[in-house]
């Protein structure tokens, strides 16, 4: 054997789970000229549950001094409780809209969880409190309804108004190393890819805050060895105020950023990228031309499977990275708990071949009811060894809402977006081949159909005795 042709081999590279980046469509980043990186949640990673804490601290405090019972204030942040869910497990014989705004509020966001435990704590408030009696949809203490839409209602407007009025970022700022992950190895990763692609940053934060987080975030790492350079240093379009979804459609004025002050510069801005210049409002559409570079050739990286990830991939035909922070507990309680989907996968196979032989003519009804209920238990012991509410990604055999459209929208997803450092920028993603329904029929797996069927035979009979 030729003894160059060994020692000219690439090293292989063995990622552990949460260096990984996933695959849903395959993508060549060999192709990819230009990358687009929100900032919160996504070069910005907040620190969990501290954060969290912080904002349920100060929406909870809000919510008093609007008029709210002081007896909340005991209620502090369990980050065991809250996640973004389907509720489909809530409202199973329902068929729910997925624009239905009106009745139901999707969670998109991690800045979503100290708002939805804040409203269960009010739930339980209520119907622990004396003063209040239980009706069908809230609480009565004399002439006073309160009615559960209109505390849904009180605490959005809470978390808008910390968000408006620049409460949660002012206290942000105040404890940067508390709050927010500095990992140095986010200007590696940004001078990595300016080697062969343009770079910019879209994030809906206004330029006052943007300058403090990314400033913390790359210029306070710097090399051995190296000058301390500006953070803007590291993009080719920096633009804030960008106000996603709306970005992605429309759009809104372009204006330049006073860097001096962090006022808008007066009129529409319609000149050629200027290097160094930040941008405010805008659209893809402008992204694109500034950069010139079409959609097709952007990967843009965010957290947000709606603002971020559904409309760049739908409305541009960018595309998409999502980040999804929980991930890694995730994978780590898959590796733990998968035993029980496996059960589940073979009740499903079991149940299967108890109606594959019947027709029309059939009379018989197959007694399904014990293997119904042990799927019923593993189910329930699945979503609960994740907390209180279950799985981001799974309940049982079943894909959340969120998990639906991760796969339908994201080409990739991982951790965090400086899982990208592990793969090199020539890498070709590969998706897994997938069998439509028609195609897996005609796959020759009887014999490994027979013999799940008779361990999940036995385990039946074990589970009824």
């Amino acid at each position: 054997m030729d003894r160059n042709l060994i020692s000219s081999e690439e090293p292989r590279v063995k990622r552990s789970f949460d260096q990984m980046v996933f695959v849903n469509r395959s993508l060549t980043l060999e192709n990819i000229k230009c990358y687009g990186f929100d900032m919160d949640y996504t070069m910005a990673m907040y620190k969990s549950p501290d954060y969290e804490s912080l904002g349920f601290e100060l929406i909870r405090d809000r919510m008093v001094s609007i008029g709210y019972p002081h007896e909340i204030l005991r209620y502090t942040y369990d980050p065991s409780f809250p996640t973004r869910k389907d509720i489909n497990k809530y409202y199973p014989n329902k068929f729910i809209q997925r624009d239905d705004t009106d009745r139901f509020y999707i969670l998109n966001t991690l800045f979503n969880l100290s708002e939805t435990y804040l409203y269960t704590c009010l739930v339980d408030f209520f119907t622990r409190c004396t003063r209040y009696i239980n009706a069908a949809t809230g609480y009565q203490h004399g002439d006073l309804f309160m009615s559960y839409r209109s505390m849904f209602q009180d605490v959005r407007k809470a978390m808008d108004f910390i968000h408006d009025t620049g409460t949660l970022k002012g206290q942000t700022i105040k404890n940067l190393d508390k709050y927010v992950i500095k990992d140095p190895n986010l200007p590696i990763l940004l001078d990595r890819i300016k080697l062969g692609a343009k770079v910019f940053l879209a994030t809906n934060s206004d330029y006052s805050y943007t300058e403090v987080i990314m400033k913390y975030l790359l210029e306070n790492n710097p090399t051995p060895g190296s000058q301390k350079r500006s953070w803007r240093s590291y993009f080719d379009l920096i633009v804030v105020d960008t106000k996603k979804p709306l970005f992605f459609a429309e759009g809104t004025v372009l204006r330049q950023v006073d860097t001096d002050t962090g006022k808008l510069r007066i009129g529409t801005y319609t000149g050629d990228l200027q290097k160094g210049t930040v941008y405010s409002g805008g659209s893809s559409d402008i992204v694109s031309d500034l950069l010139e570079v079409k959609g097709k050739d952007i990967l843009y990286v965010g957290d947000h499977i709606f603002g971020d990830i559904l409309k760049s991939k739908k409305r541009q035909g960018w595309k998409t990275f999502l980040v999804v922070p929980e991930l890694t507990k995730e994978v780590q309680l898959w590796e733990k708990k998968k035993s029980m989907f496996e059960e589940l996968k073979r009740l499903d196979i079991f149940l299967a071949e108890l109606y594959k032989h019947l027709d029309s003519d059939s009379q018989e009804c197959p007694e399904i009811c014990a293997v119904q209920s042990r799927m019923k238990v593993l189910t329930y012991r699945m979503d609960m060894s994740y907390g209180q509410m279950g799985s981001l990604l799974r309940s049982g055999a079943r894909q959340t809402l969120f998990a639906s459209q991760l796969m339908r929208y994201a080409d990739l997803y991982s951790s965090t977006c400086l899982n990208l450092l592990h793969y090199p920028f020539n890498y070709l993603f590969m998706a897994p081949p997938v069998l439509m329904p028609h195609e897996a029929v005609s796959q020759p797996s009887n014999d490994f159909a027979s013999a799940e069927v008779t361990v999940t035979n036995n385990m039946v009979k074990m589970s009824m005795n």
